[in-house]
């Protein structure tokens, strides 16, 4: 058996075991995106960079500033933040 049969062989085999249903995550873990919606806009690259170098500085998601603002904004036009983070 030449090199790449043995390659082709174990390609098949870690194919084979990614495709079988892992013991180690149970299907009743929920996943925290269930029940989520995406909002989002696109913005200048500036602001991109600003949003990562104060996620990094502050050590929180960029998710997480962005729900900050969202509340800050709810509450400016009197409505019930979410705080969702």
């Amino acid at each position: 058996m030449n090199r790449f049969a043995a390659l082709k062989r174990q390609q098949r085999d870690v194919t084979a075991a990614l495709a079988e249903p892992s013991q180690a995550t149970p299907s009743r873990i929920r996943k925290p995106r269930e029940g989520k919606r995406l909002v989002g806009g696109y913005f200048s690259p500036e602001l991109s960079r600003a949003m990562n170098m104060l996620s990094a500085e502050q050590g929180i998601s960029i998710q997480a500033l962005l729900g900050e603002a969202i509340d800050d904004l709810m509450r400016k036009h009197d409505k019930h933040p979410f705080g969702e983070r």
